[in-house]
């Protein structure tokens, strides 16, 4: 046992580890400025022991299954897609969106988001798709196969309505094409193909509230008290942290409840704060040395699947930190989108560490 635990990539396990541990810190900082109410603090800490358990089973339970037997990547698929339709059913619509089942638990009340698995599940299918279709992948009735699998929970997520999942999802299905190797003008059909759905979503499928975020995103000093509060706060409380921070639970715009959603989409601008500059950088090293890893154990998989998953989850990853950072600095529209390992939510921190379980199988079996 001990042998195979040595095989594991700990560098990366140590990263991960870290980055949990100033989420939680950072969660328990944003609860005490909720009247010290540690609710989301104490689940946090039940979701991270949950999803390092998971990590380290799934570490040791050969990945190639998912490569070798379609049947079962097929009914994840299927099993996700009929979740995220129970959901349009059967889901509570909280603030014009339905993206959660909510569920009573000892630990209180909790939120599952469907749309987490799905976005994991999608690597792997186009992953198992694309890499047993190297050869003749120039043929564009791949794209058109492959974009069915992406473009039916996309259409799901979109009438919840969840534009930055949707975002991510098409961002995957484009990403694992172009390294698979998507022709120029297949690329340039799908541009002008997003460009016109694009299009026709601002008029007929974007809620008010939406198109608002995006006009205030240009200038969110156009509405200060309104759509462009949250960004303003945001940008306050990052410029405010300087290089060595406040401190922790002492952030003027988080502790006084100025700057929203503080522990979830806005934990990047509670970690500026209150970390400073320095704190930042700290982050940011660690996501760069769980990227370097991630490329190692890329470089040196043995199969096309392995590659591809493995690039699939670091462009997700890569994807919602750009996001999420973007939208807390007023670079992009608030969408929602958390902040990998950071940010509280019990669905995408499971999620993310049983992916991580299976890169680190991948890395077992090289």
């Amino acid at each position: 046992m001990l042998q195979a635990l040595k095989k594991l990539d700990w560098i990366l396990m140590g990263a991960i580890i870290l980055l949990v541990a100033i989420g939680l810190l950072s969660v328990a900082s944003a609860s005490q400025a909720r009247i010290g109410d540690f609710s989301s603090f104490k689940k946090q800490l039940i979701f991270f022991i949950i999803g390092l358990a998971l990590l380290l089973i799934f570490s040791f339970i050969d990945y190639r299954f998912l490569r070798n037997y379609s049947t079962v990547v097929l009914a994840l698929y299927i099993l996700s897609v009929c979740l995220l339709v129970a959901l349009l059913l059967l889901g509570n619509r909280v603030r014009g969106s339905v993206s959660w089942f909510q569920i009573g638990s000892p630990i209180g009340e909790l939120g599952i988001e469907p749309v987490e698995a799905m976005k994991f599940i999608l690597i792997i299918v186009l992953a198992k798709y694309f890499s047993g279709r190297h050869i003749d992948f120039g043929l564009v009735r791949h794209v058109f196969v492959s974009g069915f699998y992406a473009l039916l929970p996309v259409g799901l997520v979109l009438l919840q309505p969840d534009l930055g999942s949707a975002v991510l999802m098409v961002t995957i299905w484009v990403g694992i094409m172009l390294v698979s190797g998507i022709r120029a003008r297949h690329l340039l059909v799908l541009f002008l193909i997003f460009a016109i759905i694009a299009g026709l979503s601002w008029f007929f499928l974007f809620k008010e509230y939406q198109r608002a975020r995006v006009l205030t995103f240009l200038q969110p000093q156009s509405d200060p008290l309104g759509q462009g509060y949250n960004v303003l706060q945001s940008i306050i409380a990052i410029g405010s942290g300087g290089f060595w921070g406040k401190g922790l639970g002492h952030g003027s715009q988080s502790q006084l409840n100025f700057l929203p959603e503080q522990h979830t989409d806005f934990i990047w601008a509670t970690i500026a704060e209150e970390w400073g500059f320095f704190g930042v950088f700290f982050v940011l090293g660690l996501f760069g040395i769980i990227f370097w890893r991630l490329f190692l154990i890329a470089v040196n998989a043995n199969t096309n699947f392995a590659r591809l998953f493995i690039f699939g989850l670091s462009l997700l990853l890569l994807t919602h930190i750009t996001i999420n950072i973007g939208m807390n600095m007023g670079f992009f529209p608030v969408t929602g989108i958390s902040l990998p390992l950071l940010s509280y939510g019990g669905s995408n921190l499971i999620a993310t560490m049983l992916a991580f379980g299976i890169a680190q199988n991948i890395k077992y079996n090289l």
